[in-house]
């Protein structure tokens, strides 16, 4: 009885400070929260995974010891009827990533944003995807909601010439027939010459114009550029085309 009446004791005292009754937390409330903005989108021949890394845990409180991601997949027949839509049993482990270092060619961070191309599709699939984070003692997270992306043949990529003057370069695209769904716009990327082209786009929405101003250039840098059609299928998904073809380029003198 002693024994349990210090245990109580202690317990007490966890749960009280400078007078004031603490707040419990649970163990499941210690662990990550679940990663942010999940988004899956075809861009050419592969699908291109983005989310957003968890600064907290489900308490609320800082995360100081996130390790990396667990991405799962599951692949069906387009259209085909899945037994449990919001089930995640039959998910396969696809990917692990370790934050420190984030290695491969196929994955780009920039800040808290992590995007990773997967090019293991097949058209007629549609691709579902988790994501699950953990700390560096191997604790899980909160899984991300699931996200899909159906594999159908991509647009045409559009043709890209670039024209300088001494303060911006115009982009100037010239579109390809466009044989399924509805043209959306294009997507616009930029490289400092030397440095390979990010998965995300100058423009936060598809340029609905042929033309595309950049003003946001250093004089003294040149810059590779490239462009991809969008499309809305009839299920709502948009579709990128392949990369265009690539432009190096700068501003002009005066």
């Amino acid at each position: 009885m002693r024994i349990r009446a210090i245990l109580l004791f202690i317990v007490a005292l966890a749960l009280t400070a400078c007078g004031k009754r603490g707040a419990l937390i649970y163990p499941d409330m210690l662990v990550p929260a679940q990663p942010a903005a999940v988004s899956a989108r075809q861009a050419g021949q592969a699908i291109r995974l983005s989310f957003t890394l968890p600064r907290k845990d489900r308490a609320g409180r800082e995360l100081k010891d996130l390790s990396g991601v667990k991405i799962f997949r599951r692949v069906t027949v387009a259209g085909q009827e899945v037994g449990c839509n919001a089930c995640t049993e039959d998910f396969a482990l696809f990917r692990t990533l370790y934050l420190e270092p984030l290695s491969g060619n196929d994955v780009q961070r920039t800040g808290s944003q992590i995007r990773l191309l997967d090019s293991d599709v097949r058209g007629g699939e549609a691709y579902s995807y988790t994501v699950t984070p953990f700390t560096a003692d191997g604790t899980e997270g909160q899984a991300s909601p699931r996200v899909t992306a159906t594999m159908v043949a991509p647009p045409p990529p559009p043709g890209l010439t670039a024209v300088p003057d001494p303060i911006q370069i115009e982009l100037v695209m010239a579109p390809g027939a466009v044989e399924q769904g509805t043209f959306a716009g294009y997507n616009i990327y930029r490289a400092v010459q030397g440095e390979r082209l990010p998965s995300v786009p100058l423009n936060p929405e598809p340029v609905r114009g042929p033309r595309y101003l950049d003003g946001t250039l250093d004089r003294r840098l040149s810059y590779l550029y490239a462009a991809r059609s969008v499309v809305k299928m009839p299920n709502g998904e948009l579709v990128e085309s392949e990369l265009s073809n690539q432009v190096l380029t700068r501003v002009t003198d005066e």
